[in-house]
């Protein structure tokens, strides 16, 4: 509010002084035009009326008393010597010249007297004395010289009380924005921390009821066991020199033989995903010999099926029969689960990874896809040896 109240005083001064200094000039080319007045009274005007300009110029700045009764002494002197020191048959012709002095330079400071009752009494009283000049100047109530001069003081009083009256209102809601937005951040504060305690208890409750689930054990100890074998699997392989090369999550190809065991991959596979819930029943080869590329491609596409078997199927089992010839290696990857139509079913959603058939299909294989509602599903896998 304070910030405000300075803004507003600083705005009238400045108004102040830009009303008063141009009416003061064209008072000036009113009266050097009319060539009524003789020329030591007209030189003693425009002397007071430079005094007056330039006190106008420092209220600007600053309005205290003295600038203020400055600016009313040196406007009712100059209104002196200009209606006196001219015959009377001209007074009437200066009494229209002045009007812009009298009812604009010396009402102008009325805009800017807010809070200061002497200054707004001088200024009150000069516009009497100013009125009351050009009224005998004129030599009627009625002329139009005494019209102006009183608009002209009601035109600057309506505009100093309609903006001594807004601004504070203005203030007023502005601040009660402010005060709006700072609620508003605080509740946005507020439940900003009530969601991060909600989120902690979450997480502290979560973890709880994980423990409990676990009976204080957590992950099983035969389940630990495989995949510390496992590990133990990978850092002998690594160390005898092997370079990994993960192809997917979890699957890595770590000899560096040009052929592989199929039968001991399979087994990898096998209890890979018995730790994930899905038991797999392996029928048929034991141990087939696969280039490492053609190896990859193959148990890629195993992983894919028995993945879909775990998600999609519905049942807890899977069989695989490994067939091989001289030429091509075949798996049959099998369940008993719910089946879907193939017709009414877009290749894109058949849940078999493109990429996956497409590498298959890049060392010489294929892939067949078999099913029917409630009848399981089967996929063929073929690859070359």
């Amino acid at each position: 509010m304070d910030f405000i109240a300075q803004e507003r005083d600083r705005l009238l001064r400045s108004t102040t002084r830009v009303v008063g200094i141009v009416c003061a000039l064209v008072s000036v080319i009113a009266i050097v035009s009319a060539l009524a007045v003789p020329i030591v009274p007209l030189l003693g005007a425009l002397a007071c009326i430079a005094v007056m300009v330039g006190a106008l110029l420092v209220f600007g700045w600053n309005n205290s008393i003295w600038w203020t009764s400055l600016v009313l002494a040196a406007g009712l002197g100059a209104l002196a010597l200009l209606l006196l020191g001219s015959d009377e048959s001209a007074r009437p012709v200066i009494a229209s010249a002045v009007v812009p002095l009298a009812a604009g330079s010396l009402s102008a400071p009325l805009m800017a007297q807010r809070g200061h009752p002497v200054g707004l009494g001088l200024t009150i009283a000069t516009g009497v004395v100013a009125i009351v000049s050009i009224t005998w100047a004129a030599g009627s109530i009625l002329a139009a010289p005494v019209t102006g001069a009183i608009l002209g003081w009601v035109i600057i009083a309506v505009v100093t009380i309609w903006i001594s009256r807004s601004i504070p209102r203005v203030a007023r809601r502005i601040y009660s924005i402010g005060t709006a937005h700072r609620a508003e951040r605080q509740a946005s504060e507020t439940e900003a921390q009530r969601r991060q305690g909600a989120r902690l208890l979450h997480d502290t409750v979560l973890a709880t009821l994980t423990l409990l689930a676990h009976s204080g054990v957590g992950v099983s100890e035969q389940a630990m066991r495989e995949q510390a074998a496992e590990d133990a699997r990978l850092l002998r392989h690594l160390r005898l020199g092997a370079t990994p090369q993960p192809q997917q999550s979890g699957d890595y190809s770590l000899t560096r033989e040009e052929e592989s065991p199929l039968g001991q991959t399979l087994e990898s596979v096998k209890q890979r995903f018995g730790r994930m819930g899905l038991e797999v029943s392996w029928h048929g080869t034991g141990q087939v010999l696969l280039p490492s590329n053609v190896l990859d491609a193959f148990l890629l596409a195993l992983g894919e099926c028995l993945e879909n078997v775990r998600r999609h199927a519905g049942v807890g089992e899977a069989h695989v029969t490994i067939v091989h010839d001289d030429e091509m290696v075949r798996a049959m990857v099998t369940d008993s689960g719910v089946g879907f139509d193939l017709t009414s079913v877009s290749a894109e959603r058949l849940g078999f990874k493109e990429s996956v058939v497409n590498r298959l299909r890049e060392v010489g294989g294929d892939a067949k896809l078999f099913s029917a509602p409630g009848s399981g599903t089967t996929v063929v896998l073929e690859a070359p040896r």
